[in-house]
């Protein structure tokens, strides 16, 4: 990418969106295009098509997505296949119609099987039964990274995909009905501490290992995809460590300063066992994660005077 190259930004107002968008600026590219739902209902093939017409972008970074955590996934099935199958394809094939020079293609490490071996290797995709609390957004995922392929194979198409590891950072959701785990217990240590509550209820046992990538990495590593990657399949981004969601919850509740305990309700599900990203195929390609997970909290804790809820 050129700093005067024109750049849309699918989803700038998103977690992933506006991290990106804070990267290029920092980096001097110059020309960001931007729209937000309001503006454009990326679900609606005819105006996704129209804004191309217009827009004309030479790249985009497709980060707009229905998401949320397990309660969220689980609850609104069809709303998160349906919409997020209409985002992406009507964006994807609007930058074949118009000629867009490179297209990156955002998932979701949900994509790989419950049970696949650890870490995960971007050849594990589509080897075993999917985690059934977010199968329809996983399975989204998965066709949308398929869509790259083929229009790869059968336009020529300089169409590429990545999928991160699970998030966090500025602009998370902190709703707890659609949050995901982290930004959940980030409000919900928060809300007891403030409250004066004796304990914070976590679903599940806390067993299940998860990692976690902060926002402005993630971005990082999109643009240097970007500017140095051009293959078909896709492309792991993550840190390569985890923790269990119990030892993350101590580590939330030590950077609040809740001091209550941490009780646990077991008929709410853990989800999936272990999901370590393998990032050795990134690693090769010449990137690597700068921020630590602490470091990361801390900062986005610190941050978050300003939200209604907080």
């Amino acid at each position: 990418m050129n700093k005067t190259d024109k750049i849309y930004i699918a989803g700038h107002r998103g977690m992933v969106g506006s991290a990106i968008q804070r990267k290029l600026e920092a980096e001097g590219y110059t020309y960001l295009i931007t729209r937000s739902s309001r503006e454009l209902d990326l679900r609606d093939q005819r105006l996704v098509n129209r804004f191309f017409a217009e827009e004309r972008p030479a790249y985009v970074f497709l980060a707009a997505a229905k998401v949320g955590g397990i309660l969220a996934n689980n609850t609104y099935r069809g709303e998160f296949l349906y919409d997020n199958l209409m985002i992406e394809a009507n964006i994807i094939e609007a930058a074949r119609q118009y000629g867009v020079q490179k297209l990156l293609f955002l998932g979701s490490s949900c994509i790989y099987p419950k049970l696949a071996p650890q870490p995960l290797t971007e050849d594990a995709l589509l080897t075993g039964l999917l985690e059934p609390t977010n199968e329809p957004y996983a399975i989204a995922k998965i066709a949308g990274i398929k869509l790259c392929d083929a229009y790869r194979h059968q336009y020529g198409c300089d169409f590429i995909s990545a999928m991160p590891t699970n998030l966090y950072g500025p602009n998370d959701n902190y709703d707890l009905e659609r949050s995901h785990v982290l930004p959940a217990l980030i409000r919900k240590f928060h809300t007891a501490k403030k409250e004066g509550a004796a304990e914070v209820v976590m679903w599940g046992t806390g067993s299940p290992l998860r990692e976690f990538l902060h926002a402005d990495d993630l971005a990082e590593a999109c643009v240097y995809l970007m500017n140095h990657y051009s293959e078909a399949g896709f492309v792991n981004i993550g840190t390569g460590e985890d923790l269990s969601i119990l030892a993350l919850a101590e580590m939330v509740k030590d950077i609040v300063g809740y001091p209550g305990e941490i009780t646990h309700d077991l008929s709410k599900p853990d989800g999936t066992p272990r999901k370590l990203m393998n990032v050795s195929k990134i690693h090769a390609l010449g990137w690597k994660h700068r921020i630590d997970l602490r470091t990361g909290i801390e900062a986005v804790y610190a941050s978050l005077a300003g939200e209604e809820w907080y």
